[in-house]
């Protein structure tokens, strides 16, 4: 008689017999399903020289090939003239159109570099409400270059990519900046010895927005998405306006204006703000307790701010409607580290703005009202509690942390009807003339 585990063995080697014959083992199948394929290829180590020269020069050679798949300035004159060569009538303004017919003709004359961009996805992509079917041959051309501008930049930056894992370290970007500020006319009054500083202040934007959870690096696809980029490039225009120059980041007056406020408050010349220096920044109105929250929350040298840790207070407080900045000015305000605000953070605050506001010879305003006002702007998920994505959602955020950190912030606040009058007065004034 067979005992108990001979009998689930027999049972289980019948199971997998009938089972595999009612499945049916297909001895045609492809044969690399036998074997998992390799997936992960390990980085070589620091003392792989030679590893590590191999992988260098392959990417390098793969670079230059993408590089080469790239239109050229003559490729893409040719392409314009091809283009505006097969207009398709009837003309409706001034704008130049062009039917698929056309446009596939286009196409197979263009050249092999080009038939990526001659696809009926990318003309259905650019049609719009032509009565006969067309699309503008500028918006396609405009998608075209853009595109290769895309590609082009992609490249320049994994070369600066030195893990080839395409993300940008910090010490990356600063060598694509670096290197890229003698292409830049509008850099030209630059004095080489301001570069370290213009180049600390160019990447902290980039990081301080795209690189939230402060991993250290960059995705090089977030770098190309978001906007910075084209701000930085814009400063290749020697004709840029005054007001455009004002309002870029990157700009060769807007990194000196920065860095000069820095050097205003340095009272010292230690080349460090203590709190006592940084509580005049703006108008000198933020609070002593948010000063407090800043220089423990903050990374500091001896009680005292560099630079860069400047930088991201700067970025956060002038772009408070931003979520990176939120979330910076959120930390500070969680002072119970809970992730999220309640009555007693507010309170905590506010009491601040409450003590500033007698010094100034103002009466105090109840902090009960100001309570209520931030959770009906804000309206949170929870009625006890404001998270940092409540503030975001509410597009109040900048609002709400003014009123909190900066009596000038809650100054204007409270007085905001007045000044929408006032406004409204100046523009009467102003259409009357």
């Amino acid at each position: 008689k067979k005992s108990e585990q001979e009998l689930k063995d027999e049972e289980m080697e019948l199971f997998t017999k009938y089972y595999m014959e009612w499945k049916g083992e297909r001895k045609s199948g492809n044969t690399s399903y036998m074997n998992i394929p390799r997936f992960y290829y390990r980085l070589p180590a620091e003392d792989e020289i030679l590893l590590q020269k191999l992988r260098e020069e392959s990417r390098a050679v793969f670079l230059q090939r993408k590089s080469r798949e790239l239109l050229d300035n003559e490729e893409l004159q040719n392409l314009w003239f091809l283009l505006d060569k097969h207009q398709t009538s009837p003309m409706i303004g001034e704008e130049a159109m062009i039917n698929y017919e056309n446009f596939l003709k286009v196409g197979e004359k263009a050249g092999p570099k080009c038939k990526q961009f001659f696809t009926a996805k990318i003309f259905a992509k650019l049609l719009h409400n032509d009565p006969y079917g067309r699309i503008s041959i500028m918006q396609f051309f405009n998608y075209v270059m853009r595109k290769v501008w895309l590609h082009q930049t992609r490249i320049g930056l994994s070369l600066y990519d030195v893990a080839g894992q395409g993300y940008l370290r910090e010490s990356d970007l600063e060598n694509y900046i670096l290197e890229l500020i003698p292409t830049l006319p509008q850099l030209d009054g630059l004095e080489k010895s301001f570069y370290s500083f213009y180049v600390c202040t160019a990447v902290r934007k980039f990081f301080f927005f795209l690189d939230p959870l402060r991993t250290g690096k960059i995705k090089i696809q977030d770098i190309l998405a978001c906007s910075f980029l084209d701000d930085l490039l814009e400063l290749r225009d020697e004709e840029l306006s005054k007001e455009s120059q004002e309002t870029n980041w990157f700009s060769a007056p807007s990194a000196l204006r920065v860095y000069g406020q820095y050097l205003n408050l340095d009272k010292d010349h230690n080349g460090m703000l203590s709190k006592e220096e940084l509580s005049r920044y703006g108008t000198g109105t933020l609070t002593n307790i948010f000063l407090d929250r800043v220089f423990q929350e903050c990374l500091t040298y001896d009680g005292e701010m560099d630079y860069k840790t400047y930088l991201d207070f700067v970025l956060a407080l002038e772009n408070r409607k931003e979520p990176a900045a939120l979330q910076y000015i959120f930390k500070l305000l969680d002072i119970e580290n809970k992730g999220y605000l309640n009555v007693f953070s507010l309170n905590y605050f506010f009491r601040a703005i409450q003590e500033q506001m007698k010094i100034h010879g103002q009466e105090p305003v109840s902090f009960q009202d100001v309570k209520d006002e931030i959770f009906d702007m804000v309206k949170p998920k929870d009625p006890y509690k404001i998270s940092l994505q409540d503030l975001i959602n509410s597009s109040q955020g900048d609002t709400v942390t003014s009123i909190l950190i900066d009596l000038n912030g809650f100054w204007t606040y409270e007085n905001r009807e007045v000044l929408v009058a006032s406004d409204n007065d100046n523009t009467a004034d102003v259409d009357d003339t």
